[in-house]
C-alpha cells in the first residue's frame, strides 16, 4: 500500500470526524438551551400554580358561597401540556382579578403580595418562552440543513414544536388559538 494513500485516507477520515463532532456539538448546544428553558418554564408554572393555591385559601375564607378556583386547583390531577396549563393558570388569575373587583374584602395585603409574585412569574415565563421558541427555531433550522440533517437522523432528532405546540410542518393550517 502506498504511504501517501494511507496519509490521505487518515486526513479525510480525521476531517470527517471533526466535521461530525462540530455539527453534533452545535446541535447539542441548542438542545441543551431548549431543555434549560423547559425546566425554567416548568418551575415557573409550578410557582404560579402554588401562588394561585395560596390565593384560593384566602378567597375561600371570604367568599364562602362558591369555590371559584376549584377547576384550576384540580389541574394538578390532569395530564395537560405546559402550554394548556399556562393558559388555564392565566384564566385563574383573571378570575381572581374579577373576584377582587367584586369583593372589596379580597383587596388584602396577602392577596396583593401573591398577585405581585404572579406578575414576576409571568415576566419570567414570557422571557423563558421566548428563549425556548428562539432556540427551537434555531435547532429546527439546523436539523433541516445538509449535512446537519444526517447527524440529526443518526441521533434520532426531529423537528421540535414551539412552546404553543404548533407544528409548522403539519397540514393543519388553523391551529392558532386565542
Amino acid at each position: 500500500m502506498n504511504p501517501s494513500f494511507i496519509l490521505c485516507f487518515i486526513i479525510i477520515v480525521g476531517t470527517l470526524i471533526i466535521i461530525y463532532a462540530t455539527i453534533y456539538n452545535k446541535i447539542m448546544i441548542y438542545k441543551t438551551k431548549i431543555e434549560k428553558a423547559e425546566g425554567i418554564i416548568d418551575e415557573s408554572l409550578r410557582a404560579k400554580y402554588d401562588a394561585i393555591c395560596r390565593i384560593n385559601t384566602y378567597v375561600k375564607k371570604i367568599v364562602t358561597k362558591k369555590d371559584y378556583l376549584k377547576e384550576y386547583i384540580d389541574l394538578k390531577n390532569k395530564k395537560i401540556s405546559n402550554y394548556d396549563l399556562d393558559r388555564k393558570l392565566t384564566e385563574a388569575v383573571n378570575t381572581i382579578m374579577e373576584l377582587k373587583n367584586d369583593y372589596s374584602d379580597l383587596d388584602s395585603k396577602e392577596i396583593n403580595k401573591e398577585l405581585k409574585n404572579i406578575n414576576q412569574i409571568n415576566e419570567d415565563l414570557t422571557s423563558s418562552k421566548n428563549y425556548f421558541n428562539k432556540n427551537t427555531n434555531e435547532l429546527n433550522s439546523l436539523i433541516r440543513k445538509f449535512p446537519m440533517n444526517i447527524v440529526a437522523k443518526i441521533h434520532h432528532l426531529h423537528i421540535k414544536p414551539f412552546f404553543d405546540g404548533k407544528n409548522m410542518q403539519d397540514e393543519i393550517i388553523d391551529d392558532f388559538k386565542l
